[in-house]
C-alpha cells in the first residue's frame, strides 16, 4: 500500500506544480482582450513559468539525486507558491513576468522529484500504469485551471486568477513534507558498477528519446497553450464554455496517458507504443486543420479538439518511464532532468512563436505544421533496448 501512498503524493505534487505552469496560458485570452497584448506578446508572458522551468531542471534533478525526493519536492513546491503569491501580489505586468520566471524555476523541482519518487516504489511491471497515472497530473491541472483561472481572470484580473494556484501549490508543499518517503535504493559505495556508470555514453537510446520527444512536444504546446483561446476568439464560445471545453478534453487526455501506461506494461516495452502515439498525432493534427479550414461543426471541432488532446500526451509517461529505467537510481533525476529541459524549451519557444504565426496566417496553417513533427519522430523512435531495471 505505500507505494500508492506515495503515488498520491508524487500525483498532488505535479498536479498542484502544474496548475502554476500550464495555469499561465489561461491567462491569455484576459490579457488579449483586457490588457491589450497581442497574441504573441500574451504568449511570451504566459511562457515565463515555462523559461523558469528550463532554467533550473538539470540543477533540480542533480540535487535529487544527491538529497532524494522528498527534501526537493516540499522546498520546491513552497518556493513556487511564494512565486506566485508575489505575482498575484504585484500590478506591473513585467514584474508579475519575473515572477512567474521564479515560480518556473522552482516549479522544476516537482518533475524529476515526482517522477523518481513513483519508478522507485513500483516494480517494472507496474510502473508504466504508475508513471502513467502520475503524469495525468499536467492534464488534469489544465482541466482544474480551467474551469476556475479564466474565469477568475476575466471577473476579477490577473492578479486574482494566480492566487488559486499560489495555494494549490502552498498545500502541495505540506502534503510532501508529512506524506513522502524516499524510496530505497542501495548506498552509492555499495551500487554496482553499471549503476553509476553514465547511461549516455556507449549509447544514442537516450538522446533518440530527447528528441522524439522534444518532436512530440510541438503539437502538444500548441493544443494547450491556444484551445482556449482559439475556441473564445475564433470560434465565439463564451470563458465558461470553453473553459469546460478543455477541461473535458484535459480529462480526456489524462485517461490516454494512463490507457498508454498499461499499455507499455502489457507489451513489456515502452518504445513500440509511442511510434503509433507519434503516427496517430500526425493523422490527429492534420484532421484538425482540414477541419477548421473546411469550418466544420461545432460539436465536430469539439470532438476533434478533445480527441487532439488525449493523443497529443500519451507519449510522456511512456518516455518519462523509459528514461527512468534505462537511467538507473543514481542518473534518472539528471536524466529526467534532461528531458524535461529539452521539452518544456520547446514547449516555452512554441507559445510565442505560434501565437505570431497564427496572427499572421490562422489557425488551420499552423495545426497542418504541427502534424510534420510527430511524423518526423516515427522514424527516431529507438528500437526496444535496456528499458527494465
Amino acid at each position: 500500500m505505500r507505494r500508492w501512498a506515495m503515488l498520491a503524493v508524487a500525483l498532488t505534487a505535479t498536479l498542484c506544480v502544474n496548475v502554476f505552469i500550464k495555469g499561465t496560458p489561461l491567462l491569455i485570452p484576459t490579457l488579449y482582450t483586457q490588457h491589450g497584448l497581442d497574441l504573441g506578446r500574451a504568449g511570451l508572458l504566459s511562457a515565463m513559468p515555462t523559461f523558469g522551468m528550463v532554467a533550473t531542471l538539470l540543477a533540480w534533478g542533480y540535487v535529487v539525486d544527491l538529497f532524494g525526493e522528498r527534501i526537493v519536492l516540499a522546498v520546491g513546491s513552497a518556493l513556487t507558491a511564494a512565486a506566485a503569491f508575489a505575482a498575484a501580489s504585484v500590478d506591473s505586468l513585467v514584474a508579475v513576468g519575473a515572477f512567474l520566471l521564479l515560480g518556473g524555476m522552482a516549479a522544476a523541482s516537482s518533475n524529476a522529484a515526482s517522477g523518481r519518487l513513483v519508478v522507485g516504489w513500483f516494480p517494472p511491471d507496474e510502473r508504466g500504469l504508475a508513471m502513467g497515472i502520475r503524469q495525468t497530473a499536467q492534464p488534469l491541472a489544465v482541466a482544474v485551471g480551467a474551469l476556475v483561472i479564466p474565469r477568475l481572470a476575466q471577473s476579477h484580473g490577473v492578479s486574482v486568477a494566480l492566487i488559486f494556484p499560489a495555494a494549490l501549490c502552498a498545500f502541495a508543499a505540506v502534503v510532501c513534507a508529512v506524506g513522502a518517503i524516499d524510496p530505497p535504493r542501495p548506498e552509492r559505495a555499495e551500487a554496482p558498477a553499471e549503476q553509476l556508470a553514465n547511461p549516455y555514453r556507449g549509447s544514442a537510446v537516450l538522446w533518440r528519446i530527447h528528441v522524439v520527444s522534444v518532436l512530440l512536444m510541438v503539437p502538444q504546446a500548441l493544443v494547450w497553450t491556444f484551445a482556449l483561446v482559439w475556441l473564445m476568439v475564433d470560434h465565439g464560445w463564451s470563458a465558461a464554455s470553453a473553459g469546460a471545453m478543455v477541461t473535458v478534453a484535459s480529462a480526456v487526455g489524462a485517461g490516454g496517458r494512463i490507457a498508454a501506461g498499461w499499455w507499455s506494461d502489457r507489451v513489456g516495452a515502452r518504445m513500440r507504443p509511442t511510434r503509433t502515439v507519434a503516427l496517430a498525432a500526425a493523422v490527429t493534427m492534420g484532421v484538425l486543420a482540414v477541419a477548421d479550414w473546411l469550418d466544420y461543426s461545432e460539436i465536430s471541432i469539439a470532438a476533434m479538439m478533445a480527441v487532439a488532446s488525449m493523443i497529443t500526451v500519451a507519449d510522456n509517461s511512456l518516455a518519462f518511464t523509459a528514461i527512468a529505467e534505462i537511467a538507473g537510481p543514481f542518473w534518472s533525476g539528471r536524466a529526467l532532468g534532461t528531458q524535461n529541459t529539452s521539452q518544456l524549451l520547446v514547449a516555452g519557444l512554441a507559445q510565442p512563436l505560434f501565437g505570431g504565426l497564427i496572427s499572421v496566417v490562422g489557425y488551420p496553417v499552423v495545426f497542418a505544421v504541427c502534424a510534420v513533427f510527430p511524423l518526423a519522430a516515427v522514424p527516431l523512435v529507438p528500437v526496444e533496448s535496456r528499458e527494465r531495471k
